[in-house]
């Protein structure tokens, strides 16, 4: 049994170092190479690889995919992988010494299974909390911590590149391996700390992702309208309804505004950053599900 990581990164070489500094560390890990995947990087990560290469126990790849592609990258890691799994991490987490020792103990114990763990917001590397029960995740497939076989990704042809902005890449992978017979196993063992700074969690930069996450959810509610799918997007009456009711359209500039206020009380700051978010999710899905398809 061996395994290939795949890091897909664009720009990040100060947290790539890290994630591959907690990849060194690893304690009975199986067979391992590690698949860099720079999708467009002007930055200092070449060099992060470089340097890996010539530390690391294991042999550490890298890859330049020019488009900026989330699904493009990870489908060139897949084709490079040379393993028994693909193992889908992001760069910005730090592995606990026992991370791929768990997931090779979870995938030995089923055949076609699609292994994920907890996954730990932290807001830098000093915080590691223990995993608890509100850890627990029922995603089929999250890149930020999942590991799969090979040969189940390739027979589903891998991501779909359509999905070219932030969000649903990966649910709309697993469902489709779910539909191939992939079954799901949740190792608590196999859990990861998701570094997430607010120098960088920055308002202006969720927005952004939360806007690309609901044209993304357009796309893949016409390529998939099932109730599962309208259940996860979020594209249903109710939920609608609720969004409408707590975070109508003229609100979003004033919950803005609480959001960001420097006399603001932090709980009343962070309300107000949830419901900005929320309605902006479900306005821009409201747009995109009301355009003609691309």
């Amino acid at each position: 049994m061996s395994f290939s990581i795949v890091i897909a990164t664009k720009d990040r070489a100060e947290f790539l170092a890290r994630a591959l500094e907690s990849l060194g560390a690893q304690v009975g890990p199986p067979p391992l190479e590690v698949i860099v995947v720079d999708n467009g990087s002007s930055d200092g990560t070449p060099a992060v690889v470089r340097t890996a290469r010539e530390r690391s126990p294991f042999e550490v790849r890298g890859i330049f995919v020019a488009q900026p592609n989330r699904s493009a990258a990870r489908n060139a890691g897949i084709e490079a992988a040379r393993s028994d799994f693909v193992l889908f991490v992001d760069d910005d987490v730090w592995l606990p010494p026992a991370f791929l020792a768990a997931h090779a103990a979870a995938q030995r114990a089923g055949e076609a299974t699609a292994v994920s763990g907890p996954i730990l917001n932290v807001s830098g590397y000093d915080a590691q909390p223990v995993p608890s029960l509100a850890n627990y995740s029922g995603a089929f497939f999250c890149t930020c911590n999942v590991s799969v076989p090979r040969t189940a990704l390739l027979a589903v042809a891998g991501f779909d590149e359509t999905f070219n902005l932030y969000g649903w890449e990966d649910t709309e992978l697993g469902l489709r391996l779910r539909r191939h017979g992939v079954r799901r196993a949740f190792a608590w063992k196999a859990y990861l700390w998701h570094i997430k700074p607010p120098r960088i969690e920055t308002l202006e930069s969720v927005l952004e992702k939360t806007v690309e996450r609901a044209q993304m959810a357009a796309r893949f509610l016409r390529k998939d309208s099932s109730l599962r799918t309208k259940l996860a997007t979020g594209a249903y009456g109710l939920n609608l309804a609720r969004s409408a009711l707590l975070a109508p359209a003229w609100s979003l500039p004033k919950y803005r505004r609480l959001a960001t206020g420097d006399g603001v009380p932090a709980p009343l700051r962070t309300l107000a950053r949830a419901q900005f978010l929320d309605g902006s999710y479900t306005a821009a899905l409201r747009r995109a599900l009301a355009e003609s398809p691309p």
